[in-house]
């Protein structure tokens, strides 16, 4: 992975909607930013020693630029506030990662249904940019609570594709409302469906489109945090971690996490979203059984055992032993 960070000034910095800092990220020195993928996201190294991934929702093809929007979030753990604080002034520095993508388009699919939920919508606008650029056919659904919450509202209505999205708004009666299970039923045969948003937002997405007969390979998500992992019935236990090349045995509290515990023993570990959807932190997995509890790895790649998250996963056996 490329750990080289950018030096990036802020521009054109806007608060739209209820809550909602849109901003675009160029070189400061002028040059060209590296080139991104629908879909992907770079992290924020923020004031503090945050760093947390956002979405890029930019044309792909603009490399001049990065454009994001960043939600207000009360349940911030400080990156979002940190955004809200430092990065609605025009000129403000920051350093990021280059782009990385966990959440990829299937660009030749014969159609792709677009859904986000509130700021879910942000990876969904450079997906459309990207499809609108390769011609190919798409929808993009946006589902807001209110018109006066919605960001990009203007963008939308300006964008080439502008006819290919509708609204969907809460407060505007059953009409409105998004029904999932019918417009993937009447989508072209092949389609692929994308959702982000809300975590029981996306989840009912989901199910509404395994019910519309959608096979697992044609539905993607991206999760903005993990789904809070229910406690074992007989509570939290306690195990033992060997780090290979480290040559140190920790071991980890039943009240203790895997990340706190590799960080108090001086050990470093590459971090960003600290919720189980980035997949910065994933680890190579040796020997012993992870409790995964994170939304980055797919259900085949859990079953292997072979990689943890280490930022929110435990273990099922009382010995981990990690590539660390």
């Amino acid at each position: 992975m490329n750990t080289e960070l950018l030096d990036v000034v802020v521009r054109a910095p806007a608060l739209q909607g209820q809550g909602v800092a849109v901003f675009e990220l160029e070189d400061a020195s002028g040059r060209p930013l590296p080139a991104f993928s629908a879909g992907a996201h770079i992290d924020l190294h923020l004031p503090g020693g945050l760093v947390r991934p956002y979405s890029l929702c930019g044309d792909p093809a603009d490399t001049r630029r990065y454009r994001l929007g960043v939600l207000k979030d009360p349940a911030s753990r400080g990156g979002s506030v940190a955004v809200h604080q430092h990065l609605l002034t025009e000129g403000a520095r920051l350093a990021i990662g280059a782009p990385r993508n966990h959440f990829p388009l299937e660009e030749t699919a014969p159609h792709s249904v677009l859904i986000g939920g509130g700021i879910g919508i942000t990876p969904m606008l450079a997906m459309a940019w990207r499809l609108h650029a390769l011609g190919a056919s798409f929808e993009l659904h946006y589902c807001a609570r209110s018109r006066s919450q919605a960001a990009f509202l203007g963008e939308l209505e300006a964008a080439p594709w502008a006819g290919r999205v509708t609204l969907h708004v809460d407060d505007e009666g059953a009409a409105a409302a998004l029904q999932p299970q019918a417009l993937l039923r009447a989508a072209p045969a092949d389609r692929h469906v994308y959702v982000c948003g809300p975590s029981g937002f996306m989840d009912w997405v989901l199910t509404e489109a395994e019910a519309a007969g959608l096979p697992a390979a044609q539905r993607h998500r991206e999760y903005f945090s993990a789904p809070v992992a229910a406690a074992p019935a007989g509570g939290e236990m306690p195990f033992e971690v060997e780090l290979r090349r480290s040559r140190k045995t920790l071991q980890v509290g039943a009240t203790e996490s895997l990340l706190a515990a590799l960080r108090g023993a001086g050990v470093k570990v590459s971090v960003s979203c600290e919720e189980g959807v980035c997949g910065t932190c994933a680890c190579t997995v040796l020997e012993g059984e992870p409790d995964h509890r994170d939304a980055y790895l797919t259900d085949e790649e859990k079953a292997d055992n072979d990689q943890i998250l280490v930022c929110c996963s435990r273990s099922r056996s009382a010995r981990l032993v990690l590539d660390l």
